[in-house]
């Protein structure tokens, strides 16, 4: 019995849990693509990410042709900024839902998660930006009673 309780004290302390597990193979399809799902509000982004020469098309369109203010095409350039990548990789998304600024919210969460899919060393540099991570924030939903989500009716005393 003491032996099983040793034998078993030997297993965890041997194994360390502070150091995460790393994908060390790159997720990549038979034409040299990596895909991912991009979430952000109430827009689903699907992308494909592959070697190029920086080509960005989303729902059959350029980038700057379906995202045209600027603080929309620097989103999605940031993501390349951050992982020293600028005009390596052709991206081809399909967007729905939401609006311009949701969609491309997830078409840069999608991005983010296939390039540290493509290539698995990007993904600290990534992480540290908080690129892989889907900000859960939506709007909230109307209450009865309430005007909107939070306001009141006008309150008269008297």
């Amino acid at each position: 019995m003491n032996e099983e309780v040793n034998s078993l004290n030997e297993l965890d302390s041997n194994s360390s849990p502070e150091q995460p597990i790393l994908p060390t193979e790159p997720k990549i399809d038979n034409l040299g693509r990596s895909y991912a799902t991009g979430r952000r509000k109430d827009s689903t982004a699907r992308v494909w990410v592959k070697r190029g020469s920086g080509a960005m098309t989303v729902n059959g369109k350029e980038m700057p042709i379906y995202f045209d203010r600027p603080v929309l095409q620097m989103q999605l350039n940031h993501v390349f900024e951050i992982a020293n990548r600028v005009k390596e990789f052709d991206v081809m998304a399909t967007v729905k839902g939401g609006g311009l600024s949701g969609q491309a919210g997830a078409v840069k969460h999608g991005i983010s998660k296939a390039l540290s899919l493509f290539e698995p060393e990007l993904r600290t540099s990534l992480k540290s930006a908080g690129l892989l991570t889907r900000d859960s924030r939506t709007v909230e939903r109307k209450k009865y009673g309430k005007a909107k989500a939070r306001k009141s009716f006008q309150f008269s005393k008297r």
